[in-house]
């Protein structure tokens, strides 16, 4: 079975065939950085990992690229905030830090590049002056506006006509408009003080004057309008053309439509042949979202479950379909990744004990390591069905236990193949821990140890020495170990 996807831009399920046999150009709609990364995004995030590395197993080789929005009016409205930093690049770069370690955390797969939009804004100039050259675009006010008019196919990723389509932009845009679906590819000066207010945190002063990094350009200083961003860091990175782009089912309108218009206007050609879209993580009766409020941090979530219950927790429901986060749900995962890890544990045990013979066969095992790996590949190949190819591994769980539970005498081979297929397809396809034992010795130890030396970093802290605490703590980092501060004293966790 060759793998199906269903496209958002036909509505349909369609065979998988990218531009070229060998390569897959992916394309993932990254983090605007102005707060903490939380459990919603990051299922976009681990879902995007897992097609990466299905890709990567059928013989693929992937072209990942992954965007850092870190020109936003939400990252200028952090500006002056404690511990954040002091212009709209420090904040910026303070929240990149943290989502690159939380990525590191989920244990995803590294993007071939992580491109930000300030680094790409000569690109996103000469985009715009193709799209004015080319009757797509025109200025206004010193801000310039794509016409949605000009563009005949703009609605199809969404569905919608442009009659039906509701204004876009800040208020103040529309009158600068000729039409009021147009939207602002290039917005004139830094980010007002009104817009700083509606997305600044309680206890901040408000502003008078407006801030945010700017930039010169054809139509005057300015910023980059939000959509035009993620077009120019595609192009530069994969070229006019992508196979897939992916993204959350929020962004389908009007991020991911206007992303189509621009892309396509400019070029002639297909922006993206496959679009797929992640459903929302919802917290009780809402999305989960840093703007309601009602988020669950990825730093907080690894130190509370771990890795592996986090990514069995998503592992659970397909990519296309809503989730809900819910104490039952996570104690669910638990309970599902110690079934394969102790699975996993006891073949490894097994196979690896004096009980294990070249001349023992049970067939009842070989089959389930075969129906595992057929299952499995189906599951996967069936538009990423990562809930049936979870319980292909569940079911070769269960035939290791029963394998070893009734037999006084192991099949060595049968039980190397289950190991192996729990690495393979547990391990590097679904990003789980399997065959992470650390072989040199408990890992309490290890925690013994840091614990120890925060003991030693509290008594310097205490007696004032802060240098040689900080210290303790950067040497502590070198070795993996992140090291955090609250009020009920320090925390850490193994990176």
């Amino acid at each position: 079975m060759t793998l199906s996807v269903t496209n958002t831009l036909t509505g349909e399920r369609e065979e998988f065939e990218p531009q070229d046999d060998d390569d897959v150009l992916l394309y993932v709609c990254g983090l605007t950085v102005s707060d903490d990364a939380h459990l919603g995004h990051a299922r976009l995030w681990m879902h995007a990992d897992v097609m990466h590395r299905w890709l990567e197993h059928e013989g693929y080789t992937v072209h990942h690229v992954e965007n850092f929005t870190d020109v936003n009016e939400k990252i200028a409205a952090r500006i002056g905030e404690d511990d954040v930093g002091d212009t709209e690049p420090e904040v910026a770069k303070h929240f990149v830090d943290h989502v690159v370690r939380d990525m590191r955390g989920l244990n995803l797969k590294r993007a071939e590049v992580y491109p930000r939009v300030s680094e790409h804004v000569p690109q996103i100039i000469d985009l715009i002056e193709t799209l004015v050259a080319k009757g797509y675009a025109y200025e206004s006010n010193g801000s310039v506006y794509f016409d949605v008019t000009a563009f005949e196919e703009y609605g199809k990723l969404s569905n919608q006509r442009i009659d039906e389509i509701e204004a876009q932009g800040e208020t103040d845009e529309r009158a600068e408009k000729r039409h009021p679906a147009d939207f602002a590819l290039w917005k004139a000066g830094a980010v007002s003080p009104e817009a700083i207010a509606e997305h600044r945190h309680d206890g901040l002063d408000a502003v008078d004057e407006p801030c945010g990094q700017t930039w010169e350009s054809p139509w005057g200083e300015g910023r980059p309008g939000w959509h035009i961003e993620c077009s120019a860091m595609s192009m530069t990175h994969l070229g006019d053309t992508i196979d897939i782009h992916v993204g959350g089912r929020d962004l389908v309108f009007p991020h991911h439509e206007n992303e189509v218009a621009q892309s396509e206007a400019a070029t002639g050609q297909t922006f993206a042949r496959y679009w797929l879209h992640v459903g929302l993580l919802q917290m009780e009766d809402d999305k989960m979202s840093s703007s309601l409020g009602n988020f669950f941090t990825v730093s907080d979530a690894l130190d509370e479950f771990g890795v592996d219950v986090i990514r069995t927790f998503y592992l659970s429901t397909g990519y296309g379909a809503e989730q809900t986060f819910s104490d039952e749900a996570m104690a669910e995962a638990e309970e599902r990744w110690d079934r394969l890890e102790r699975a996993y544990e006891t073949a490894v045990d097994a196979c690896d004990g004096p009980d294990a013979y070249a001349s023992v066969e049970s067939a009842a095992l070989r089959d389930a390591v075969e129906t595992a790996r057929a299952q499995f590949r189906e599951a996967m190949n069936d538009d990423f069905n990562v809930r049936e190819a979870m319980a292909a591994l569940i079911e070769l769980a269960r035939a290791v236990n029963t394998h070893v539970g009734d037999a006084s005498a192991y099949d060595y081979r049968g039980l190397r193949e289950a190991v192996e297929t729990f690495e393979e397809l547990g391990g590097d396809v679904f990003g789980l821990g399997f065959g992470d034992r650390d072989e040199g010795g408990d890992v309490t130890i290890a925690e013994d140890l840091v614990e120890l030396l925060l003991e030693v970093r509290e008594a310097e802290r205490t007696d004032g020495n802060y240098d040689r605490a900080d210290e303790i703590r950067d040497e502590l980092a070198e070795l993996g170990v992140e090291v955090g501060d609250s009020a009920d004293g320090p925390t850490y966790r193994f990176e």
